[in-house]
C-alpha cells in the first residue's frame, strides 16, 4: 500500500530535485520567465514558483506540458536519469 510517507519520500530523492534544475535550467534557455509559462499553462505565475521549489508536486502530465511550452524533449530527461541510474548500479 502506497503512504503519504512513500510519497514524501519520492518527493525528495535526489532525481526529483535533478528533475527540477533540469526544467529550470531549460525554461532559462528558452527565455520563459515564470509568468510566461503560468499563463500558457492557464495557471498563476505561483504555480509555477511551487513546482520549481518544490514546494508543489508535479504530475507526469504536467510535466509533459511544460517541456512542451518550453520546446524541450522530456525524453531527454528520462535518458538521463536512466543512464546516472546505471552508473550508480555499477559501482
Amino acid at each position: 500500500m502506497i503512504t503519504c510517507e512513500t510519497l514524501m519520500k519520492s518527493f525528495y530523492k535526489r532525481e526529483y530535485k535533478i528533475m527540477l534544475d533540469w526544467l529550470i535550467n531549460k525554461r532559462h534557455i528558452a527565455g520563459i520567465s515564470q509568468q510566461s509559462l503560468a499563463e500558457k499553462l492557464g495557471k498563476p505565475q505561483s504555480f509555477v514558483s511551487k513546482i520549481e521549489s518544490g514546494e508543489r508536486r508535479m504530475d507526469f502530465i504536467e510535466f509533459i506540458n511544460i517541456c512542451r511550452i518550453i520546446n524541450f524533449d522530456p525524453v531527454e530527461l528520462i535518458i538521463a536519469l536512466n543512464n546516472k541510474n546505471k552508473q550508480k548500479d555499477v559501482k
